[in-house]
């Protein structure tokens, strides 16, 4: 028996474990994925260099606007009185085949995975940004330190609760400031 035509069905992919529930609303998703994943829109920031970006999220201020693409702005509802995101995106114009770097700031390598550089062999990158204003098809958030046109691979509530690890540290930039008598 078919579902009723207001009833949308699991895409056919889904996993048992996460079909759709009541209430839930799925969309057809790209027959052809982009890198294995799907982008779900675009980041519009003020920077087109990498040299002009900032080197973290932390640095910026800047309001920029998150663009979300038609079949997912759905996914936006519940978000109305969220301060902070976490959004994932997509390094699209980073080099994958980096495994130790030299950091500018630090003049001497380190592996990839101790670094928070887009270069990466999955350029996979994340900031907690700022809402500063939702919109039925895009937010506007400060925190961003991507180029523009950054495709969006997805977006996440940021919760303090079990987000937040103030002890937490990376041992050689701990050992950096030391050095630095900070």
């Amino acid at each position: 028996m078919n579902p009723p035509d207001d009833t949308p069905s699991p895409h056919p992919s889904a996993s048992p474990d996460f079909g759709i529930r009541p209430g839930e609303v799925a969309v057809e998703l790209p027959a052809t994925p982009d890198a294995g994943l799907h982008f779900i829109g675009r980041l519009r920031t003020p920077w087109t260099r990498r040299a002009d970006c900032p080197r973290n999220s932390r640095e910026s201020d800047a309001p920029c606007t998150v663009e979300i693409d038609a079949p997912f702005r759905p996914a936006l509802e519940g978000l109305a009185g969220t301060t902070h995101l976490w959004l994932l995106y997509w390094m699209d114009q980073a080099p994958r085949n980096l495994v130790v770097q030299v950091p500018r700031s630090y003049g001497f390598g380190r592996g990839t995975f101790a670094l928070r550089s887009p270069a990466r062999p999955n350029p996979i990158a994340m900031s907690a940004v700022r809402v500063l204003a939702l919109h039925p098809d895009s937010l506007t958030v400060a925190g961003l330190d991507c180029l523009d046109g950054t495709p969006l691979l997805d977006i996440k509530p940021y919760f303090a609760s079990t987000d937040c690890f103030p002890d937490a540290m990376v041992g050689w930039h701990r050992e950096h400031k030391r050095s630095d008598g900070a």
